[in-house]
């Protein structure tokens, strides 16, 4: 699989990474704010991207910003907030379409980024704050988002296992934010968090498609440079905590279907050498429909209405997810355990290795075949500070062997194991 190089370029204030690439009709441009995950602030950061998608300056309400974006032969910018182990990333996702392939060669490109330019930088404000009506209704738009996070029972589960079982680390803060600190932000503070985050998180601005690079350089140089900002890497490394005994937490909800979820420490993080042992070892064990957790759990014993497991690759965390009856609580916990019991006893053939191994290159494969999917690759590597070709990552995870993958699991510790059950149901 042959992939066109990265150029990185360190400009003022920010990062550049240009990905040439031919396979595209559009070109797509990443913008991606980091900053440590702290718990002031948190809410703001939540509210950020959506207030600032609303109005410009210059396009002052949300209709006027929309149709300068939709006159641009329907040029699509969305955002949004995310977990990188200890790290908060805002990303911004821009795709306009390439100008080459039009008959009358607008300057598409320059328009679309010259926009982009004005959510980011130049917002539409009130004083010394943002328009105040967007910030009430983007308000209540999280505290909606916030509150329904609880009737969907599967996340409000996973949110509760982490809370329990990354209590005082960074990890466990809520990328959503907090109910208790959307009645204190005005948009005045919402403002002064904003121009600090402008001023001092780390910028990096991706580039993918068919295009000339120094015009790149030069588009992004107008629209991107942050004058003052030294775009230091305020990385914030992720805490590592030893288990000393695994825990049991049991909450109890009006609900019909149990959720049993579990959580591991891997102690392998994206960039390690045997990560490629724990993406093999993931697949076998809960991460495909082939996998343990699917066959015994769901199919075998009929415990669950789904089984599976995912891993946090820059925290090290491995995360198992179940639907069960609140009644088959012991069985179900009973056979998940199995499954990673078996794992570390390699129970599981070099025939299911060199599926999953198919398996997670396909998967790769496709991620990378979209840009999007190709920049968070990028970004992943380059946080982890193990950047590398594709046709060496998929090297790689061809080169695992059975003996690593048990080895993997032998490292795994289970934390903490979590059960939302009925009122009445459950008892363990």
């Amino acid at each position: 699989m042959k992939i066109t190089e990265e150029t990185l370029l360190e400009k003022e204030g920010y990062r550049l990474h240009i990905l040439p690439s031919k396979k595209y009709k559009t070109i797509t441009i990443v913008a991606k704010f980091k900053a440590p995950l702290k718990r002031e602030g948190i809410t703001e950061r939540a509210l950020l991207p959506h207030v600032l998608q609303k109005a410009t300056n210059n396009h002052p309400n949300v209709r006027s910003l929309q149709s300068a974006f939709e006159n641009l032969y329907g040029t699509a910018l969305s955002s949004d907030g995310s977990k990188k182990g200890e790290n908060h990333v805002i990303s911004f996702r821009m795709e306009v379409v390439n100008e080459a392939y039009l008959n009358d060669q607008e300057p598409i490109l320059e328009e679309a980024v010259q926009l982009f330019n004005e959510v980011l930088f130049d917002p539409k404000t009130e004083g010394e704050g943002f328009d105040s009506s967007i910030v009430d209704r983007e308000k209540q738009t999280l505290e909606q988002k916030i509150t329904s996070i609880k009737d969907d029972k599967m996340s409000y589960a996973n949110m509760r296992l982490m809370d329990h079982m990354c209590k005082d680390e960074p990890y466990a803060l809520h990328v959503h934010g907090y109910l208790e600190d959307l009645e204190t932000i005005t948009s005045e503070k919402l403002y002064a968090y904003y121009k600090d985050m402008i001023a001092k998180d780390m910028l990096d601005v991706y580039v993918i498609g068919d295009m000339d690079q120094k015009a790149i350089e030069k588009l992004t140089d107008q629209y991107f440079s942050r004058k003052g900002s030294t775009n230091a890497d305020d990385d914030q490394v992720s805490v590592t905590k030893e288990v000393k005994e695994a825990r049991e937490v049991i909450e109890r909800e009006e609900v019909n279907q149990g959720k049993l979820h579990l959580g591991y420490r891997t102690y392998t993080k994206f960039g390690d050498d045997d990560y490629y042992a724990l993406q093999i070892f993931n697949g076998i064990f809960g991460g495909f429909p082939s996998s343990k957790l699917f066959m015994n759990v769901r199919e075998k014993h009929s415990l669950a209405y789904y089984a599976a497991s995912r891993f946090e690759s820059h925290k090290g965390l491995l995360l198992v997810f179940s639907g069960v009856d609140p009644k088959d609580f012991d069985q179900a916990k009973s056979i998940i355990l199995e499954q990673m019991d078996a794992m570390k006893n390699g129970d599981f053939t070099e025939d299911q290795v060199e599926e999953t191994k198919e398996q997670v290159i396909h998967q790769l494969q496709e991620t990378m075949d979209n840009a999007n999917g190709m920049i968070e690759v990028l970004y992943h590597q380059m946080l982890s500070g193990a950047e590398m070709p594709a046709n060496e990552l998929i090297d790689n995870i061809r080169k695992v062997t059975k003996e690593q993958v048990v080895q993997m699991a032998k490292k795994i510790e289970l934390d903490t194991i979590y059960f939302l059950t009925s009122k009445e149901g459950g008892e363990s």
